[in-house]
């Protein structure tokens, strides 16, 4: 017997954890189908973990709106969801007079969409904010702010568990049908699924979603992005993101703090029709630090400890202007779809004002009943390097597991790993255990502590050597066991 939905939603990145999330708020049968076997695989974990204040997007866009909303309601989201934000602040840094009067607007724009505390300050008071910046002058946002896009990512998908909704992984949605009742059927690689509504929230696939959909003439370009992760060395050296005076469509090359005590250079700009490519070339490695030690010059190669990149779907005309978010229901081309177009930056900072948008457009269209059951807390996995000596002390009494440390550059115990590898979103790849607990984040990037995390996910689920995966889709550790391997070719 089929399992009808009340609503499907494909992706489960941020903006569709969010959505899922929001959603749950209400009597619905939520599904979420996601291609990967996390939630934050693509654009929702590849990017600069910046909140953006709101001031860069034109006056009266979705972009800026939501935005906005989702800048100012961040703390109070972290402190629900327990997930690391800081409101930091951010300079953006000038030399020039053209600089000077391109920070006037941007202030004038950021005013006119209800930003808060921009102010342009001078040489003195940007290097009291930052020290070791180079610049004659910049715009200060307080507002502005930081926050792990991971931990974010999985605490909105957590909640959204918790409060009932089902999330399948290795679910790549190829088609969308309708049976004989006009409820959508979609074909997955992990079978069908039957539902009244359909959210398309796919970030880089949402074009191909779109046109499955029957909603034609949506053009998504990738742009592709590099990074460099720096040392926790260097953090201290970086109490907010720096950036330069942005261009109409481009941020530039910043310099950007972690809520974890990293920085992070980047990234570039590069066009794409590959959404599927992440890797990143020395040369391009090479023109971000020098790019960005103009604004910072605190980068050192002896600091690089990984490099990653990040692919944002933008849609633009047929003139190859970028343009705003697209959240639409076209009732007369696909009734009961929830349509999500170019879903760029800001939507990290935008995702649950984006959510409640989309939820809005269901709720002109039939009436919702709450779900009075709803519950907005989670809790994540506490840090026990976090803790006071003492309350450590009474971590490994109450729990010995505590007391033995899996990665040593994070300080990350078993007891943190167990509760990683138990999650409630039934994820088992490696990386997955490292987006919970930061274990493999440090300097040695796993070279200590990899190993002995993918023994305890056999030991733990049941699992063979040859069935543990790094993160993506076949990206097996093992194939056998060497000392197996090497017998049987002597006997052979």
């Amino acid at each position: 017997m089929k399992q009808l939905y009340d609503v499907l939603i494909i992706g489960g990145g941020v903006i569709g954890s969010a959505i899922a999330r929001e959603m749950s708020r209400y009597s619905l049968k939520i599904g979420v189908l996601e291609k990967n076997l996390d939630v934050c695989c693509e654009t929702s974990g590849r990017n600069s973990g910046v909140v953006h204040g709101g001031f860069a997007y034109d006056t009266g866009s979705l972009k800026a709106r939501l935005c906005v909303e989702g800048s100012q309601n961040m703390g109070r989201l972290s402190e629900e969801l327990d997930f690391p934000f800081h409101r930091c602040g951010k300079v953006l840094v000038g030399n020039t007079p053209d600089d000077r009067e391109a920070l006037k607007q941007t202030i004038k724009q950021g005013e006119a969409n209800g930003v808060k505390g921009l102010e342009l300050i001078d040489k003195e008071r940007l290097h009291e904010l930052v020290p070791a910046v180079v610049g004659e002058f910049a715009m200060y946002s307080p507002a502005s702010g930081i926050v792990d896009p991971f931990g974010y990512t999985i605490a909105l998908a957590e909640n959204a568990s918790e409060n009932g909704v089902d999330y399948f992984f290795d679910c790549e949605v190829r088609a969308i049908g309708k049976d004989s009742d006009s409820n959508y059927v979609l074909t997955t690689s992990g079978g069908k699924f039957f539902s009244r509504w359909v959210v398309n929230s796919a970030g880089l696939g949402c074009g191909k979603i779109s046109e499955l959909l029957g909603i034609k003439g949506y053009k998504i370009i990738g742009s592709k992005g590099d990074y460099i992760i720096l040392d926790k060395r260097t953090g201290p050296l970086l109490p907010m993101p720096v950036y330069p005076v942005p261009s109409n469509t481009y941020m530039g090359i910043h310099v950007t703090n972690t809520t974890d005590g990293n920085v992070i250079v980047g990234p570039n700009a590069d066009m794409t029709e590959n959404f599927s490519y992440y890797g990143v070339p020395q040369e391009n490695m090479d023109y971000l630090a020098e790019s960005a030690s103009d604004l910072w010059p605190c980068i050192n190669k002896r600091d690089f400890i990984r490099n990653y990149s990040g692919i944002l779907p933008k849609w633009v005309d047929e003139n190859g202007v970028i343009q705003d978010f697209k959240i639409e229901v076209q009732d007369d081309v696909a009734p009961r779809a929830i349509n999500l177009v170019g879903i760029e930056s800001p939507g990290l900072t935008a995702a649950v004002p984006i959510a409640r948008y989309a939820v809005g457009l269901m709720a002109e269209r039939e009436k919702l009943e709450l779900n009075t059951s709803f519950h907005p807390i989670r809790r994540g996995i506490q840090r026990f390097s976090e803790l006071s000596k003492e309350e450590q002390n009474l971590k490994i009494l109450e729990n010995p597991d505590y007391g033995e440390v899996i990665c040593r550059c994070e300080k990350v115990t078993k007891a943190e790993i167990l509760q990683a590898i138990h999650n409630p979103l039934g994820v088992d790849t490696l990386a997955g255990i490292k987006y919970r607990t930061r274990s493999m984040m440090g300097r040695c990037q796993g070279g200590y502590c990899q190993m002995r995390i993918a023994q305890m996910l056999e030991q733990e689920l049941g699992k063979k050597e040859d069935q543990i995966q790094y993160a993506r889709k076949g990206s097996y550790m093992f194939f056998g066991k060497v000392r197996q391997e090497v017998e049987s070719w002597k006997e052979n």
